[in-house]
């Protein structure tokens, strides 16, 4: 089959991708920017006009001078040019101007140099309302006059009356909205010119990439020989990405050459597994042919042979079992962790190992209560299949001593006896399926599935021993349950 794979232009690409993300990130820093730079020129002319207004509100206040004083200033003719605008001024000229306005303590606006209030000074006195209010502010407000905003305060004057000072701030706003439109425009060309450069650069960039995309074509087509070559123009991630495509072909070799090992040795299990049931299924077939012949004519015989076939048919209900936990241990199975009382486990497997065999000396040490977070059954199946291989493959007067300990942050099971012990070939063998030393009695799957079990639990096991010397298994549990992923 042969795949050609060739690299996208369009938006979902790589190249459309890095590309937009380039101009999406331009665009956020341009935008922040923006917003940052406007907001902080906001913030400093309205600082400004705030500072006139307190000054302006500071001096009238301080002065304590009366409305009937400020009349009789020398300085009419500025308030009212500057002070009092012309009733006929239209809104669009006043909101240019600064307004001032004088109210009573209740906000009615009093005429000033015998003009009656203004328009404009009567629209700042409904705006503000409470006089009083607006003086106790430590700062100016926003108010709208005429559809214009202005920044207002007020000052106490000394016959209990307020000075009204409002100051416009539309052309302020005018000008914040003239620098966002400058901003915008100049971010405009900035994104289409990054986004040119960069369609360019990755373009010249991913060439290394095509290449590689071609070799691993040929590769998925099978020559796992093949591998991918350096190139001149590859940039840092992508040598690294060769150099990972590489080991990563270097791991598919090791792994077939891994599976087909594992082949082999599920052929091997299998063939020693139909071979193991054979034996016994030959032995009930035998017998029931010779029933079936009539060659078993006296009782004691018929007697003898039913008693083997049960015999037989035990042994591969066993057999059969047997397999069937180490299938499901391979499967990693859901054991169920709780609190087990380690200790009294081991007195119960020394009491039936003595109840079995009473003539052998069973040494136990397993005082009071020792609790390990574990899976009860599969522990009560590990210990019987210690004490079983103890019982099955020594003589019924060697001792065996069953101990358990906790240390370091681990609990210790030890199952040790004095019997002959074992070479150290046969040792490194002893947690083979279908393993028996010397060919000796029971299937060979019991330290395979004590292994098992101890590895679902996260624990380890290992085995002592020397010719001469006896055998001892120890294992090893974590005090708290492993974390299954």
């Amino acid at each position: 089959m042969n795949l050609k794979v060739r690299c996208g232009h369009g938006i979902h690409s790589l190249r459309g991708k890095l590309t937009l993300a380039n101009v999406a990130l331009l665009a956020i820093g341009i935008v922040a920017a923006t917003v940052v730079s406007v907001m902080g020129m906001r913030y400093y002319l309205l600082d400004q006009i705030d500072r006139e207004l307190i000054k302006t509100r500071d001096s009238l206040g301080g002065s304590q001078l009366t409305l009937r004083e400020i009349d009789s200033l020398s300085m009419l003719s500025f308030v009212r040019d500057r002070l009092m605008p012309d009733k006929q001024e239209s809104s669009d000229e006043r909101s240019g101007e600064t307004v001032f306005a004088a109210v009573d303590s209740r906000g009615e606006p009093i005429g000033i140099l015998g003009f009656d209030p203004t328009e404009a000074q009567r629209g700042l006195a409904r705006a503000v309302g409470d006089p009083r209010a607006l003086a106790a502010d430590s700062g100016p407000r926003d108010v709208t006059l005429d559809g214009s905003t202005y920044r207002t305060t007020a000052a106490r004057l000394g016959d209990g009356s307020y000075a009204l000072l409002a100051a416009p701030t539309d052309v302020l706003h005018q000008g914040v909205a003239k620098a966002v439109r400058l901003d915008l425009a100049i971010g405009s060309l900035l994104l289409a010119l990054l986004a040119c450069l960069t369609m360019f650069s990755v373009r010249r960039r991913m060439r290394p990439l095509e290449d590689m995309v071609e070799t691993s074509s040929a590769i998925a087509e099978g020559d796992l020989t093949r591998r991918v070559p350096s190139s001149r123009e590859a940039t840092l991630e992508v040598e690294q990405l060769r150099v990972a495509l590489n080991s990563m072909l270097h791991q598919v070799e090791s792994a077939y050459r891994t599976r087909e090992r594992s082949a082999a040795q599920l052929r091997s299990f299998v063939a020693d597994a139909s071979h193991e049931l054979r034996t016994p299924l030959s032995a009930i077939r035998g017998y029931l042919q010779l029933y079936d012949k009539g060659m078993l004519r006296d009782l004691d015989e018929r007697k003898r042979a039913w008693e083997r076939v049960l015999a037989e048919t035990d042994r591969m209900g066993r057999l059969v079992d047997e397999l069937l936990t180490l299938a499901r241990l391979d499967q990693q199975p859901e054991l169920r962790f709780r609190n087990v009382d380690l200790s009294r486990l081991v007195r119960d497997a020394a009491e039936d190992l003595r109840v079995q065999q009473p003539e052998r000396p069973v040494e136990v040490a397993a005082e009071g209560s020792l609790l390990v977070r574990a899976d009860e059954s599969g522990l009560r199946q590990v210990l019987g299949n210690l004490v079983g291989n103890v019982r099955t493959h020594t003589p019924a007067e060697v001792p065996v001593r069953l101990g358990v300990e906790r240390e370091d942050g681990v609990v210790r099971l030890c199952v040790a006896d004095e019997g002959p012990g074992l070479p150290a070939e046969d040792a490194a063998r002893v947690f083979d399926r279908f393993f028996r030393t010397g060919g000796g009695a029971g299937s060979g799957l019991g330290l395979a599935i004590v292994q098992g079990v101890v590895r679902a639990h996260g624990g380890e096991v290992a085995v002592r021993t020397a010719p001469g010397e006896g055998l001892a298994v120890t294992v090893t549990l974590p005090s708290r349950a492993p974390v299954r992923s």
